[in-house]
């Protein structure tokens, strides 16, 4: 491994400005661009919402996705954000938009876009991308960034870049409602994916 790579030394500053150098993840990946970065990631014991990011930045949508299960109900309201880009990366544009209209007036979805309806009609441009193969590439790849790294400045004004030893201190408790939905998908029903 070259000394320009990233290593088990890095913290999270550097890890994430090499990640912003590789091609953007705006369409579904079929595996994480670097995938010797997720336990780097992993082990680097920062705000989990932050180290979702960094997955979502190497493309590693089940890594991201595991950690974002663990933040979906408020007051996790960045957690739960990340879970709609992290759909809309995994072309799951419906479940996007849901995610998307449940964080809508949250500070965090705010401060990223300021208004719902241009951060729905993003993701219809994507989507019309994905499958159509409409729009220009680069410039949803650039939009697609930028909107990681309004929610990764707001992650690390609000949480630091500090050391976090437990993850569950930003884990959320499921209602019944969720319980139920998550019962489903884990069974087999409604939902149900494959990683």
């Amino acid at each position: 491994m070259s000394s320009s790579l990233p290593s088990s030394k890095d913290s999270f500053s550097t890890l994430y400005a090499h990640l912003l150098t590789l091609p953007p993840t705006l369409l579904p990946p079929s595996k994480p661009t670097s995938p010797h970065l997720t336990n780097l990631i992993s082990s680097l014991y920062i705000h989990p919402t932050l180290e979702v990011t960094l997955h979502l930045l190497n493309a590693d949508l089940p890594s991201a996705h595991f950690l974002c299960r663990h933040m979906q109900a408020p007051p996790a309201f960045e957690g739960m954000f990340l879970h709609g880009i992290l759909h809309r990366i995994e072309g799951d544009y419906d479940n996007a938009r849901a995610w998307y209209g449940n964080v809508a007036d949250s500070e965090v979805f705010n401060e990223c876009w300021g208004s719902k309806d241009e951060a729905l009609g993003f993701i219809g441009e994507v989507e019309g991308l994905g499958k159509k193969g409409k729009g220009d590439k680069g410039e949803l790849g650039r939009r697609s960034v930028e909107e990681v790294k309004r929610v990764v400045e707001f992650c690390r004004r609000k949480f630091g870049e500090g050391e976090v030893k437990d993850a569950r201190v930003a884990w959320t408790e499921d209602d019944e409602e969720q319980r139920e939905m998550k019962k489903g998908m884990v069974t087999g029903g409604e939902g149900f994916r494959k990683f």
